[in-house]
């Protein structure tokens, strides 16, 4: 008898103890803030970038698929086509390069100018892209500061490849770094540590600790490195000379063509940029969350 009443006394103290369900209700008046933030994100989101792909891609087939193809054929945009590609070849690697570099000596290293180089990495994004264009001119111009000695030797930076491919490369400088720094700053230096204790070099520790703790962010950093690249236009406007066939790339094509009232060509060479644009948001939400997944 007094084990079953002790029972039951346990029993209900275990129900007494269970936790009961609690139901939160969201008031009218928060129901009616987020869905007219909602609407107006939405909202913000058709006018600035589904409404003008819409129009690009309409534009593009306004006369059929024929004069679409042929715009996009073109001799002067494959041309263009190939020497964005070029600056992309040129560009991108050296970012990847130094953006490995550069993060992996601010994150793992304490040394004097560390902010001023971190500061350096950001000059980029606060400089317009029309006056590092500008500084190139000022560098290697006929009236710049190595322009006669590179007349003297027969070497053309300005108004050519090596021109555009500099501005390039400074534009996209910050992103690779971007996407690094800051995992690598919160993962720290104890695997690293621990790698060497057990014999591993540099570069074996890099190989083999490092790099696959970062292969996602790095990949992240790279496509937005090449995202900025195919798309630049201030500097590499300004360095370009605008030659046709030679020294134009998409972007500066599809302006020389809106220019001379070619419209259709003009979207349909967009057109290439857009769906870029598009694959690239596709790559970038990937890495993203591969990224998130990784550093868990």
């Amino acid at each position: 008898m007094t084990s079953a009443i002790q029972s039951l006394v346990l029993a209900s103290g275990e129900r007494e103890t269970l936790p009961v369900p609690f139901k939160t209700y969201e008031s009218f008046q928060a129901r009616l803030v987020r869905w007219s933030l909602l609407g107006i994100g939405l909202a913000f989101f058709t006018l600035v970038l589904f409404l003008p792909l819409l129009a690009i891609f309409s534009e593009a087939l306004k006369k059929g698929w024929e004069a679409y193809s042929q715009a996009i054929i073109d001799e002067e945009a494959m041309a263009a086509l190939r020497l964005s590609l070029s600056l992309l070849a040129v560009s991108v690697p050296l970012n990847t390069i130094f953006g490995l570099a550069a993060a992996w000596t601010i994150s793992k290293f304490e040394f004097r100018g560390k902010r001023l180089l971190v500061t350096l990495v950001d000059l980029p994004l606060a400089v317009s892209p029309v006056i590092a264009g500008l500084v190139f001119v000022l560098l290697f111009g006929s009236q710049g500061w190595w322009g006669d000695w590179l007349s003297a030797r027969g070497i053309k930076v300005l108004f050519a490849f090596p021109s555009m491919a500099l501005a390039t490369t400074f534009i996209t400088v910050p992103f690779v770094v971007k996407q690094l720094l800051p995992l690598m700053e919160a993962q720290g230096t104890e695997e690293e540590e621990a790698a060497a204790l057990l014999g591993a070099g540099g570069w074996q520790s890099f190989w083999h600790v490092t790099l696959p703790n970062i292969r996602w962010a790095l990949f992240h950093g790279i496509v937005l490195c090449t995202a900025r690249g195919i798309g630049e236009f201030g500097a590499v406007s300004v360095v370009s000379g605008h030659i046709r066939g030679l020294t134009n790339s998409l972007p500066l094509h599809i302006e020389i063509l809106y220019n001379e009232y070619h419209f259709v060509s003009a979207y349909a060479v967009a057109s290439l940029l857009a769906a870029f644009s598009l694959i690239t948001l596709g790559l970038k939400l990937y890495f993203e969350r591969k990224t998130q997944e990784s550093s868990r």
